[in-house]
Parts: C-alpha cells; sequence; structure tokens
C-alpha cells in the first residue's frame, strides 16, 4: 500500500519513517499517522474539515442497518463484471475476475490490486467491494477526521488518509485499479492520472427518484435534470462510459433515520434545521422512501 503512495508537497514516494510513527518522503516532508490509523496527506490545511463526529456516528448507524447495501451491493457487482470484460482500453488485457488467481497480475495491477474510495465517509462501500475482491487492498480518501477513525477499521486489508479530491492526489500514477465515487466530487484529470489503463471508475448519483417522497414534505433540494450532463462534462476527454444501471429499493425508516438521510445530502447545507426538524417530527412512521441511484461504469481513455 505505502508504495503507491506520494508525498502531496513533492510527489516523490512516501516510505516508513524509523524513528517516529509517520510516512516520509526522499525530500524529508513528512505526515503522521494518526493513533486511530489514519495518516493526514495534506499539503497545507484542508478546505474544510468535512462531517462532524456526532453526524459520522448518526451515518454509521444508517449504513449499518443496510439502508444503503444496495449501493454498496452494486459497487461490488460493478466491480467485478468490469474487471472480468476480455480487454481494457486500447487493448489492454483485463484480470480474469476479481478472485482470479493471477487475472489482476497480468492486467498490470501487480499482486495486491488497490481500490481507492474518494470522499469514502466510513469506508463502508470500499469494504464492499474489498470483500467481493480477496487480493485486494483498498484506500479511504475524506477530509473528515471522524469518518477517516472509522474508515481505517472498515476492512483488515483497508486503510485511510485524510486528502482533498480537488487537490492532487496523494497517489502514483496509474497506480489504482478501481476508483469509487459514491455522491462525491469528481476530479476528472487527477482521477485519470492515478487510474490504471485497464482501471474502471464506478460513479453513483442520485436520479430524479431519489428521496422524492421526502423533497416536497421536507422542502428538499430536488436533483438537477442536468446531474448526468454535469457529470459526463467533469469527465469528458478523460474518461469514456462503458455501462450505466439504475439501482432502487425501498427504505423503511423512522424519524431519526429520515434526519440522518437528509443530513448525508446537499439539502442539509440549504435547509433550515428547526423548520426541518419540525417538518421531521410531524412525519407519519415508519416512513417509507425510494432509494435510487444512477452506477456508471467509467473507462479512463488512452492520451498521448
Amino acid at each position: 500500500m505505502v508504495a503507491r503512495l506520494r508525498c502531496p508537497v513533492c510527489a516523490l514516494p512516501l516510505a516508513a519513517a524509523t524513528d517516529t510513527r509517520a510516512l516520509r518522503c526522499p525530500r524529508r516532508h513528512s505526515f503522521d499517522l494518526a493513533r486511530q490509523g489514519y495518516v493526514t496527506l495534506l499539503a497545507g490545511r484542508a478546505p474544510h474539515v468535512g462531517d462532524t463526529a456526532d453526524m459520522v456516528a448518526a451515518r454509521a448507524g444508517f449504513l449499518a442497518a443496510g439502508h444503503y447495501d444496495v449501493i454498496s451491493s452494486a459497487l461490488a457487482e460493478a466491480a467485478a463484471s468490469a474487471l472480468t470484460a476480455p480487454t481494457g482500453p486500447a487493448g489492454a488485457s483485463a484480470p480474469t475476475g476479481p478472485a482470479g488467481a493471477d487475472g489482476p497480475e497480468r492486467a498490470g495491477f501487480g499482486a495486491y490490486p488497490l481500490v481507492v474510495e474518494a470522499g469514502a465517509g466510513t469506508g463502508r462501500h470500499l469494504a464492499a467491494v474489498l470483500s467481493a475482491w480477496p487480493d485486494a487492498v483498498g484506500l479511504a480518501l475524506d477530509v473528515a477526521k471522524p469518518a477517516l477513525r472509522r474508515a481505517a477499521r472498515a476492512h483488515p486489508r483497508a486503510a485511510a488518509a485524510l486528502a482533498d479530491t480537488w487537490q492532487r492526489l496523494p497517489l502514483a500514477d496509474r497506480s489504482v485499479a478501481v476508483l469509487l465515487d459514491v455522491f462525491a466530487p469528481r476530479n476528472g484529470d487527477e482521477f485519470h492520472r492515478v487510474l490504471h489503463p485497464a482501471g474502471v471508475l464506478l460513479v453513483v448519483t442520485p436520479t430524479d427518484a431519489h428521496l422524492a417522497e421526502l423533497v416536497d414534505v421536507l422542502g428538499l433540494l430536488r436533483v438537477d435534470p442536468a446531474k448526468a450532463d454535469r457529470v459526463a462534462d467533469s469527465l469528458a476527454g478523460r474518461f469514456t462510459p462503458e455501462h450505466t444501471a439504475v439501482h432502487t429499493a425501498r427504505l423503511t425508516l423512522d424519524r431519526a433515520e429520515v434526519g440522518t438521510l437528509v443530513g448525508m445530502g446537499p439539502s442539509a447545507w440549504h435547509t433550515d434545521p428547526a423548520r426541518l426538524a419540525a417538518a421531521i417530527d410531524a412525519l407519519p412512521t415508519p416512513v417509507t422512501v425510494t432509494a435510487s441511484v444512477r452506477l456508471t461504469t467509467w473507462r479512463p481513455r488512452t492520451t498521448t
């Protein structure tokens, strides 16, 4: 894992320091390993601190209840499907399958293919992909320390790093086999740089049916009708869409879970908290809600 990390200051390789709990590059830039298991790989201050400890705890409980397992399962299946394709871009050999003994090495991923999740939160989706791919190792990237503390423990083969997705990612060129992006920002240039030519980018975005039952009654933001186009624009010139599927599930929630669900989306930053809390308290229980997401598999384009 460490061999694929790069210094966020000078982009040189990182290695474990011998005199302290830190990663260090040849130019002596040093990055401490937190006791909670994650490493901070930032060239400066984080642009924002992300979710609070209470928000992360509520989100972890919501995910542990299985409400978004439809997303985790879809990602695991999409990774397996994409990596069993007979060829990658420009004729590159693809692996024989996530569980295949020689497939990852034949694709050039190495003995332990790397799965990275940008904006990973607690790392639950990353863990699902790793559980389906016994040879792989994983890295969760996020800016929220409370989330990273959980992501570092999400799976025995997962690590976690505090990193800003909008900046240069602390990863070597072409070092990533699978890159996950679930409701998170997309840095097309950096995603392309770190993704192996035979690798895949899996992007999850909401459809217009996502949480539709709550939009009017709680005054939530509607999904932008041009969302799919905006995603495509953010990846244009770097990636080619290979496959898109919509995944839907019916969720049965109590009021506290509705509050957590709303807090996990953009409406949390655009809705008056007191008014939202009152509207949630007025909901009849249990609350039935539709989770509907679009999962697109993107292949990196070969650049010259």
